[in-house]
């Protein structure tokens, strides 16, 4: 589902760049609970490049094991640019990792405002360096449609960004 944003081969390319180059990724995961990490564990071998990730579910976890500010997450709301590009500091610090994902969003079918409907996601990707690129995106389709484009845009993403 939705290979024609990121596929297996666009996967093999990711890890042989980041094996190549003797670099690690992590993820930080809010909406998608896990599925970007799965989708990198999918492929044997997959440990050379990938050490772990978290999945921070609640406002809690973020703060707790990410060092995301509550005053952020008060101020922004877990679904904002402000709390991914905490995300990322957390947890590329966390796992020591080259290349960080982090991604919340609403994956519905509940949760959604006028400010920030259902489908509204962010992704965020970094660098060591903080090099940084978060953006606001807008999906549709069932809670695990979401789930799915949200985690295969980030791949596609971070993979631009690697190249």
């Amino acid at each position: 589902m939705f290979n024609d944003i990121f596929n297996e081969n666009d996967m093999t390319m990711l890890q042989t760049l980041l094996r190549a180059n003797k670099q690690t990724i992590t993820t930080a995961e809010s909406c998608t609970g896990g599925l970007v990490a799965s989708m990198i564990t999918k492929v044997s071998g997959s440990s050379d490049i990938f050490n772990g990730s978290i999945v921070t579910y609640s406002n809690k976890i973020k703060n707790q094991e990410l060092n995301v500010k509550n005053e952020t997450l008060e101020k922004y709301g877990a679904v904002s640019c402000e709390v991914v590009n905490e995300m990322l500091d957390g947890v590329i610090s966390k796992f020591d990792a080259d290349f960080a994902i982090a991604i919340s969003g609403i994956a519905g079918p509940n949760g959604g405002t006028k400010d920030k409907p259902v489908g509204t996601v962010i992704i965020g990707i970094s660098d060591s360096n903080s090099h940084k690129i978060v953006n606001v995106y807008n999906f549709s389709g069932s809670r695990e449609e979401v789930q799915i484009q949200s985690a295969k845009v980030a791949l596609k993403e971070i993979l631009k960004f690697i190249q």
